[in-house]
């Protein structure tokens, strides 16, 4: 070990991703940190773009095998407002694809990504956490739990919203309490969910169903306020799943719960750096906002593929110069992204009539003209293509 080698602390869906990315590049990487647990009954949404990444680190057919298609994508408003916003939808046909992505089960997609991180002879796993950190100079330095030291010349931090890695690296954050938290639970329906997804906006956050594989089985992130969440997870499975019909009208018939329900508090962290001595941050290490348009583990794979990029160009990856340039990368789609979530999620808890009012006239609009529509379905997969799509195309000189 030593400044060749690359070490990644966490092994969630972005750590794995990280480890593979650049184990892809040829540097030598260390893995540190437990196998990634079964239990988690959350799934992601994961667009196009991250799929194809995913695909190029060799796992295209396993995500096919166990992700279902996300066709069509509406937003309801189901608030009892005086100003309320009427129905968009978001059809993949509409701007030539066949689908926005797929949602994947977590602890599928984390076994998965495991198992190829196994396979790789140039990735060393030591299933331990790090006990502690001593980055700068010319290498940063960790010691494991299990007693191993570990000397490399970049670390990815990619140990969750609590990083120690991050502290480590002497980066502040702008943290908050949104005072919401976020039901997770997996559910059966009478009616075939048509490959959509569909997001109720109520007045304490989104009840978003999103298809699992088969057609009459969907995940549900359900926000709402702590004692709302507190009462509704003390139900029995049968009262659940009549609240649950009721919240989302029906629409898919009668829906059955099942065991297996999580309830997480929401926060958003943003830290004032992205990188900084020899540490680099991806994933929720880097930002942490409410589950709303599916954007969190997609970001988390452009911070990926962005950081590898940096590593592919550079000789010493966690030089300044090289973290200057992976934060320089970086800033502009975070900032952009979490920004845009927070303000949505605000949008949908304000009782003053003027932001009401401008919610639904945003919504109006997306919903009438298919030429804005279209952009901000790009947009939501690619950033930067819906801008592109709008920009006169030249023919290329001879």
């Amino acid at each position: 070990m030593g400044k060749d080698t690359i070490m990644v602390a966490g092994t969630g869906p972005a750590g794995l991703a990280a480890a593979l990315a650049l184990a892809e590049l040829g540097r030598d990487v260390v893995l540190a940190g437990p196998p990634p647990s079964s239990e988690d009954r959350r799934t992601t949404a994961l667009m196009r773009p991250a799929i194809e990444f995913l695909e190029r680190l060799g796992l295209g057919e396993t995500l096919r095998e166990i992700g279902a298609p996300l066709v069509t994508m509406r937003i309801i408003d189901a608030t009892s407002r005086l100003i309320r916003s009427p129905v968009v939808t978001f059809r993949a046909a509409e701007i030539g694809e066949d689908s926005f992505g797929l949602n994947l089960p977590n602890a599928g997609l984390s076994a998965a990504l495991a198992e190829a991180a196994r396979r790789r002879a140039n990735i060393v796993w030591h299933q331990s956490l790090v006990r502690s950190w001593r980055p700068g100079g010319d290498l940063v330095e960790a010691e494991l739990e299990d007693g191993t030291t570990v000397r490399a010349g970049l670390a990815v931090a990619a140990d969750g919203r609590n990083s120690p890695a991050r502290t480590a690296a002497g980066i502040a954050t702008q943290s908050r309490d949104l005072h919401q938290h976020a039901l997770v639970l997996n559910f059966a329906h009478k009616r075939h969910h048509g490959f959509a997804s569909t997001e109720f906006h109520t007045e304490h956050g989104p009840c978003t169903q999103v298809p699992l594989p088969g057609g009459f089985r969907s995940s549900l992130v359900w926000v709402m306020r702590p004692w709302q969440a507190e009462e509704l997870s003390s139900l029995d499975d049968a009262a659940l799943s009549e609240r649950l019909e009721e919240r989302q009208q029906s629409f898919l018939g009668k829906v059955t719960v099942e065991p297996g329900r999580q309830v997480f508090p929401l926060v958003s962290v943003l830290p004032l750096r992205f990188a900084a001595r020899r540490i680099a941050l991806v994933g929720e290490a880097a930002h942490v906002f409410p589950p709303i348009t599916a954007q969190g583990l997609n970001l988390g794979l452009r911070d990926v593929a962005d950081l590898a990029e940096v590593v592919r160009t550079h000789a010493d990856p966690g030089s300044t110069a090289a973290l200057v340039h992976y934060d320089t990368r970086r800033r502009p789609d975070i900032l952009a992204r979490s920004g845009a979530v927070n303000l949505v999620n605000q949008s949908l808890l304000s009782n003053l009539l003027p932001t009401q009012l401008a919610r639904s006239t945003g919504l109006s609009l997306l919903g009438g003209i298919p030429l804005l529509r279209g952009f901000f379905m790009r947009e939501g997969m690619r950033p930067g293509s819906g801008l592109a799509s709008l920009l006169p195309r030249f023919p290329r000189r001879p």
